[in-house]
């Protein structure tokens, strides 16, 4: 269960993220929030990892870094937002039913009957958790937050397919480089120049990109080498459930009686989704799709600085 426990830290670390975003980041500069999020990430993992892309890599990794990190990061920050939290981590809940949809036919993970109950359970707990009470929502907010979920939950699936060849540290550093040096010009075309940021948003930025960025898309990406995406998926409903505890623990809210139902929900839809204990296809096991280029498999921790 390390995959499970590893990959864990990155929806808890994302769970922090609307709630930093949202209180201590300016909320006029979704561009500049989403590359100053990105590109120091990148380039923090780089200096540990310094290896380049090679073959293939270089067009996968603009795909990737488009779709996992530039349009994500400036759809999430203008859900962020638009949208209370609770709505956006709803929205996103949706999240474990997309992968294994997408996962189907192109890593050939078919769903089990266990990861789409868990999947039901865990969404079904985060509306009990977060929808109770009447609350204005923005349409736009509401967009970006699917289109969001849409767009990581298929960039997500083709880094598990596409990644067996390559180090997961290696391959998370050149998406997030790549991604946060495509936000870079247009930020400074649409936005003009970069903000002026207090000392609390500098702080916010370095949590963000050091902690909810670079280590929680490593330990992402890492399950998703190990584990089913449907396992990944349904761990990932622990984002919006850290961000009830969050809500708790620092603004002193008391559980109520539905959140704490719905919070069981979400940690029965997640121990739902473990790993089968099979010899199959779909035990956690790196899918065997053919290696491109003829690079030979590497382990996904044995990145060596230079």
């Amino acid at each position: 269960m390390r995959w499970v426990a590893l990959t864990a830290v990155a929806p808890v670390a994302w769970g922090t993220n609307y709630f930093v975003t949202h209180e201590f980041l300016p909320s006029d500069r979704p561009l500049y929030g989403a590359a100053l999020r990105a590109l120091p990430a990148g380039l923090v993992l780089l200096a540990l990892c310094r290896q380049r892309p090679r073959g293939a890599w270089w067009w996968r990794s603009a795909v990737l870094g488009l779709l996992n990190v530039s349009m994500f990061f400036v759809l999430v920050y203008a859900a962020s937002q638009l949208l209370p939290t609770s709505v956006a981590s709803t929205v996103m809940a949706m999240s474990p039913l997309t992968m294994m949809v997408i996962a189907w036919p192109l890593v050939s993970e078919r769903p089990r009957t266990a990861h789409l109950a868990g999947a039901a359970m865990g969404l079904a707990g985060v509306c009990l958790m977060l929808l109770a009470g009447a609350r204005a929502v923005s349409v736009p907010g509401v967009l970006a937050s699917a289109a969001a979920m849409l767009m990581s939950s298929f960039g997500y699936i083709l880094t598990k397919r596409w990644s067996a060849d390559v180090d997961v540290l290696a391959s998370t550093t050149w998406q997030l480089t790549a991604g946060g040096l495509f936000l870079l010009p247009v930020a400074a075309a649409v936005e003009g120049p970069p903000p002026s940021l207090s000392v609390s948003a500098l702080l916010a930025f370095g949590y963000v990109t050091l902690v909810a960025t670079a280590l929680a898309f490593v330990a992402w990406f890492t399950g998703l080498r190990h584990l089913p995406a449907g396992t990944v998926g349904l761990i990932g409903l622990l984002n919006p459930a850290t961000g009830v505890l969050l809500g708790t623990a620092v603004a002193g809210e008391a559980l109520t009686i539905q959140q704490l139902c719905g919070l069981a929900l979400v940690l029965a839809g997640v121990v739902l989704g473990r790993p089968a204990r099979t010899g199959q296809r779909g035990n956690g096991q790196a899918p065997t799709h053919p290696v491109p280029g003829g690079y030979p498999a590497r382990e996904p921790s044995t990145c060596n600085p230079r």
